[in-house]
């Protein structure tokens, strides 16, 4: 083959792969967003394809799937099997990860504070109100802790990171659910010594900027800000550190018993369980066609090549059996 002609070959297989190349776009949770760009990114590399995957909270990836103006969305709140077909979506988990308390306190380094889930809930209902608190002290007794006020940080947005750490303090405080209760936005107690952030990225920044702050943000988050996360007093009673294998106990559940695997997996009974574990979940129209399918494409991908992507940034993949009743649930999908 002459050298033109090779040169001619070459481009035409280039110009033919960019021609065919596929662009997809989704839309949703924070929580999941770092692993979702790595797997787009390798995908890419793989396949050719683009996902373009945009963090704006769970609320607006409801909204945005609703509105097919995205291919897909993904909430860490699972919608009810009511509203999903009302909706014309099927559901089904991605992946799962925790949500993690961090706190901006001179001298406290990742996973010294412990913290009980009542505790927890009364720092946020601004009755437990400076860090040298009798109660927070009983349960760190060798920590040293100032006498300064607390200020809490929380979503300004809808957040299904939100429902999840609000299902779980409605779990452990019966105060917290009889004045709050659990929502992707709730109305906040402590309004007056507290900070609002956008997305999980905004939760970080303001607790790394605001001193002797608490704030709550998936572990990926803690872990690429160098924030100090606590530990958490568990349904078992043990303090246990967040991590893929206290994710992993919280997750050992049959997801394919629930609807539309519309199952939080906060409070779990297992004796590793991290009290905040969740499921992210991605929704897709039924009657979405071509780029529906293409979306299950890429998932069906990330499942297939995507594990160890996944375990880097601490986020625990879905079991096999679940990847399977997962696959069986895009048949719905026409």
């Amino acid at each position: 083959m002459k050298l033109s002609q090779l040169i001619v070959s070459v481009a035409l297989t280039a110009v033919g792969a960019s021609a065919f190349a596929v662009n997809i776009t989704g839309a949703g949770a924070t929580f999941p967003q770092p692993v979702y760009s790595k797997w787009a990114s390798d995908y890419q590399k793989a396949t050719g394809n683009q996902v373009n995957y945009q963090g704006i909270g769970s609320s607006g990836g409801i909204k945005q799937i609703q509105a097919k103006t995205v291919d897909f969305g993904a909430t860490d709140a699972p919608m009810s099997p009511a509203e999903l077909n009302a909706s014309g979506l099927i559901q089904f988990p991605a992946v799962i990860g925790g949500i993690v308390p961090v706190v901006n306190v001179s001298g406290v380094g990742p996973g010294q504070l412990k913290l009980s889930g009542t505790v927890l809930a009364d720092i946020y209902l601004g009755k437990i109100t400076t860090w040298n608190d009798a109660r927070i002290k009983a349960l760190n007794p060798t920590v040293n802790l100032p006498a300064a006020k607390i200020t809490t940080v929380n979503r300004s947005d809808g957040s299904g990171t939100t429902f999840v750490f609000t299902n779980y303090l409605s779990q452990v405080s019966s105060d917290w659910k009889a004045k709050v209760g659990a929502d992707k936005t709730v109305k906040w107690p402590n309004a007056a010594a507290s900070v609002g952030g956008k997305g999980n990225e905004g939760v970080s920044s303001n607790v790394q900027r605001v001193a002797n702050s608490i704030g709550y943000v998936e572990y990926a988050y803690a872990k690429q800000n160098k924030l100090a996360y606590t530990q958490l007093q568990n349904r078992a009673g043990k303090f246990v550190m967040p991590d893929d294998s206290t994710f992993a106990a919280a997750s050992n559940i049959n997801w394919s018993q629930f609807p539309g695997f519309a199952v939080t997996i906060t409070n779990m009974p297992a004796a590793n369980a991290w009290p905040i574990s969740a499921a992210t979940f991605i929704l897709v129209p039924r009657t979405g066609g071509a780029k529906a399918k293409e979306a299950l494409k890429f998932f069906d991908w990330a499942f297939t090549n995507g594990n160890a992507q996944a375990a880097s940034l601490d986020y625990v993949p879905l079991p096999a059996a679940t990847k399977t009743a997962v696959r069986a649930e895009w048949n719905k999908v026409k």
